[in-house]
């Protein structure tokens, strides 16, 4: 007797992003998918492709436990692979953000996640081979500059993920953190008028286009991501995309201030440091 259809649930599969891509390629080797976002309309190219769509936001507990037991029920109560895809960016300095924001950032990239993991942990129990996969960010590992509070919620959810897997290994629940990678997440950046890193935000968006070229496709993405978690035993960290290799070299290898001065040359902060001490001097002498 063939063994039963496994199953995948994932969140943020808008069209056109990480998780539409991990969707397609999950359910081109014969899984089951259940694709979720909060409006299914931003699906439409999945659903032409048979997948199940589902409407859910993560941030809301309601919402959470009716795709549960929708998913409980057309499953028989399994659930065989979770991937915490759904997120967004943020981009502001410290000084400038918006606590409102910063917030629902929160809700979003960490609180979110911890949620699902709870509310579907009865269908992964009953999984087979199950595993949780949590969409990261070279960011939680490297001070990237001027996304501090996006950088935190993804820190905070290695940290998270690294605790869950040694508290699911009894029950043979894997867990597996991933960076991202080329997708619509990023949008331009536009710092206010009065803040103190206004002459930077032409190097950001400059930044934004590079990591963009340089970043590996969601497609090629999907394919190694899906090809690692199908495995009875997908690893702990997947370092797929592109310069993610760079990403894990610095941090393990290398003493802190190394990447450190890395992403300030990278990022124009080594340039805009000489040039605020510059206009101190100036000032003073005018004083």
């Amino acid at each position: 007797m063939p063994a039963p259809q496994r199953t995948v649930l994932i969140t943020g599969c808008t069209d056109g992003g990480i998780g539409a891509a991990l969707a397609a390629e999950y359910h081109s080797r014969g899984l089951r998918v259940f694709a979720t976002s909060r409006r299914v309309e931003t699906m439409k190219g999945l659903e032409e492709l048979g997948i199940e769509t589902l409407a859910l936001d993560i941030t809301k507990l309601d919402s959470i436990r009716n795709a549960r037991d929708v998913v409980s029920a057309r499953t028989t109560g399994k659930l065989d692979i979770l991937v915490n895809n759904a997120g967004k960016m943020h981009e502001s300095s410290i000084i400038d953000a918006d606590m409102t924001e910063v917030r629902e950032l929160f809700e979003l990239n960490l609180f979110g996640h911890i949620s699902m993991v709870k509310e579907f942990m009865p269908l992964l129990m009953a999984g087979r081979n199950a595993c949780i996969v949590n969409i990261g960010s070279g960011g939680g590992l490297l001070p990237i500059p001027m996304q501090a509070p996006y950088n935190a919620t993804k820190a905070a959810l290695h940290s998270f993920s690294d605790t869950l897997r040694i508290e699911l290994e009894p029950f043979g629940i894997k867990v597996a953190v991933t960076g991202g990678v080329k997708s619509n997440i990023l949008t331009p950046a536009r710092f206010p008028e009065s803040s103190l890193y206004k002459s930077m935000e032409e190097v950001a968006n400059v930044r934004h286009v590079n990591i963009q070229k340089n970043s590996m496709p969601a497609e090629k993405y999907a394919r190694q991501l899906v090809a690692e978690t199908i495995r009875s035993s997908p690893p702990n960290y997947s370092w797929g995309g592109g310069q993610s290799g760079i990403v894990w070299f610095l941090t393990s290898f290398f003493p802190r201030w190394v990447p450190e001065k890395a992403i300030k040359d990278m990022y124009g902060f080594t340039k805009f440091s000489a040039q605020v001490r510059k206009e101190k001097l100036e000032n003073l002498k005018h004083t």
